[in-house]
């Protein structure tokens, strides 16, 4: 936190009327009309120099924003910094509207990020996107929606934004990279998955809430042969989709229902930690990449000397983390993980694809023995509004284990058409249960079929798709 946000919060936290930082004078704030010094040292020229500094990068060119709920007006110099709270009701009412209508747009400051978030969340959306040179758009039950009530945000509204929210590592980071994830929270409402990045038309970031409430597996729906592979001693668990599929969401909900029946140590290595767990039944260690270990594996091969009997690996992105991922739920870990792929069959061809062909066939065999579930997602807008998890799901038997070993992927698919009964389970059979039901529609459906043609012959086969237009 700079120095500038330091003053900002105590000014805030002390209800002071006013801040004065001027060269040659200590600095002092106004309280109850009565100056209080913050130091007995005068301020030199450097220091000014390096607050003004301070006061750029934070404000741009903006001479009002809002902190905490309060409008405040700062006015700069060579000499000077002077940070003056307007009152409401006061004869300057008018810039606190103002300031208030356009959420600080003017400013980026502490009450436009938090109000749009807040925003974002009593709408119900997942995402808030803000762009230089747009206005802020929500993803609402997966669809961009323009905030017309928000101006058009410029780079200079931007930097406050990004300074506000953003830790100082992270700051490092999109200065030397031009991209950077982090956590943020906003206490007893939400946190949020961030991600600020730079394009051709300047900085932008995306904010995804992560509710502070985990949900049940059962009440997300999630299948309770899945849920039942928890309380195995070892094996791989992976959980798998396209970005803004809801793995997150699915395995925090494994994760806690571990936490709640058994008694276990968990370990979890993410980037960022995104749902925060207490101890229930089990003690829980959640890592961050970049801030508690440097890597996904390094965090992977200490785990093997902190006595865990859980792992969740945020994301399987690299050979080496696949590669020790598995040695861990063969050598008596359960291991959850994720990957980015679209069926449950995919992510096992996948798995092997990413190793040369020379160690194929030891990794086959490897996998055949560690992998106990695969759950593959994706999220369809319901017809009543709002969204549904829509699930894939695939057991590892022995049928299914010799299927892997044998190089005979292909064939799994007939496994799970038959194999409902042991919790088998094609994405296309759940479209079709969810548009029974009437969840979804059709069209939802087929828009989003990773096999679309499959899916219409299934329908057609049980006389349903009526006079739905497949063009």
């Amino acid at each position: 936190m700079s120095n500038i946000e330091k003053i900002l919060n105590m000014m805030v936290s002390r209800d002071a009327e006013k801040t004065v930082l001027k060269v040659g004078e200590p600095p002092y704030m106004v309280i109850a009309g009565q100056n209080k010094f913050m130091s007995q040292t005068p301020l030199g020229q450097n220091e000014m120099k390096t607050m003004k500094a301070e006061c750029d990068d934070f404000f741009g060119n903006a001479d009002k924003f809002n902190l905490s709920g309060k409008a405040i007006k700062v006015k700069r110099s060579d000499e000077a910094v002077i940070f003056e709270i307007v009152k409401p009701g006061s004869s300057n009412k008018n810039e606190v509207a103002g300031a208030s209508r356009t959420q600080t747009a003017q400013s980026g400051g502490s009450v436009g990020i938090d109000d749009m978030l807040r925003y974002m969340i009593e709408n119900g959306a997942s995402d808030l996107h803000i762009c230089s040179g747009t206005r802020p758009m929500l993803r609402l039950d997966g669809e961009m929606v323009e905030l017309e009530d928000f101006p058009e945000l410029t780079e200079d509204d931007m930097w406050p934004i990004i300074n506000y929210i953003t830790p100082q590592k992270n700051i490092d980071e999109f200065k030397a990279t031009n991209d950077s994830d982090y956590a943020y929270e906003i206490e007893g409402l939400c946190r949020f998955r961030s991600n600020i990045f730079r394009d051709h038309r300047g900085v932008g970031g995306v904010f995804r809430q992560i509710p502070f409430k985990i949900l049940p597996p059962e009440v997300l729906g999630i299948p309770k042969h899945v849920i039942e592979l928890c309380s195995l001693p070892k094996g791989l668990i992976l959980v798998t989709g396209p970005t803004g599929s809801g793995k997150s969401t699915t395995l925090a909900a494994l994760i806690d229902y571990v936490n709640r029946n058994f008694r276990k140590h968990i370990i979890t290595i993410e980037d960022p930690v995104e749902f925060v767990h207490q101890n229930k039944a089990c003690l829980i260690n959640q890592r961050e990449v970049g801030v508690h270990t440097q890597s996904f594996k390094k965090a992977l091969r200490a785990a093997l000397r902190e006595d865990p009997d859980v792992i969740l690996v945020g994301e399987m992105r690299d050979l080496e983390t696949i590669s020790i991922a598995i040695e861990m739920a063969e050598t008596g870990h359960l291991v959850f993980g994720t990957l980015h792929t679209n069926t449950a069959v995919g992510t096992v061809d996948r798995i092997i694809d990413q190793y040369p062909s020379n160690q194929q066939n030891q990794i086959r065999a490897m996998l055949a023995d560690s992998l106990v579930g695969v759950v593959s997602q994706m999220l369809c807008k319901k017809e009543a509004g709002g969204r549904v998890a829509v699930y894939e799901t695939l057991i590892v038997t022995s049928a299914v284990s010799n299927l892997i070993r044998e190089s005979k992927n292909f064939q799994i698919p007939s496994i799970m058409e038959v194999g409902k009964g042991q919790g088998q389970k094609l994405m296309n059979e759940s479209f079709i249960d969810l548009i029974k039901e009437g969840v979804i529609t059709i069209e939802e459906a087929l828009a989003k079929a990773v096999d679309r043609n499959e899916l219409i012959h299934a329908l057609q086969n049980k006389n349903m798709l009526g006079g739905v237009d497949l063009k």
